[in-house]
């Protein structure tokens, strides 16, 4: 879908406040609400938006650490990374899980209150995802930068 100004306005107004109502998201894009509505529509329809939630604080849940697990496999075929990406997607405590090139095979984030926790996370769920070979884990010391946001005056025109 190729996406005009308006477009782009809407996007950037709904990565500001998800929550803004129609009637208010389309003063600020020079809208109809009806239109704005119709165009809001059709970015979810096709994808553009995929979702809206809620960003939940780690420090008020008591999540202190994040680990950054590389995880290589014993094969790559497509049936081996199928079994683990869906064993993945059954772990609560996986947060992100991205297929790499390079060294791993996947990097996988988690989120645990302390370092006892993330043992049992790592004895109960990452060391029994299947078909792994290799686990190593590194600590984020500190959060420097975590945009959810899409910088929208960047995208192609």
């Amino acid at each position: 879908m190729k996406l005009d100004k308006i477009d782009r306005l809407i996007l950037q107004q709904l990565q500001d406040n998800a929550r803004l109502p129609n009637v208010d998201l389309a003063n600020k894009v020079g809208l109809s609400p009806s239109a704005c509505s119709r165009r809001l529509s059709m970015l979810e329809e096709t994808g553009v938006i995929e979702g809206y939630q809620a960003v939940i604080s780690n420090k008020a849940l008591n999540q202190s650490i994040t680990a950054l697990v590389h995880i290589t496999l014993k094969a790559q075929s497509e049936d081996h990374l199928r079994k683990f990406e869906e064993a993945v997607l059954t772990c609560p405590y996986i947060v992100a899980c991205f297929l790499m090139s390079g060294e791993s095979d996947y990097l996988i984030r988690v989120n645990a209150r302390d370092m006892e926790h993330y043992e049992r996370i790592y004895k109960t769920w990452l060391s029994t995802l299947p078909g792994v070979s290799r686990i190593q884990s590194s600590f984020a010391m500190r959060m420097v930068v975590n945009r959810a946001n899409i910088d929208i005056a960047m995208m192609d025109t």
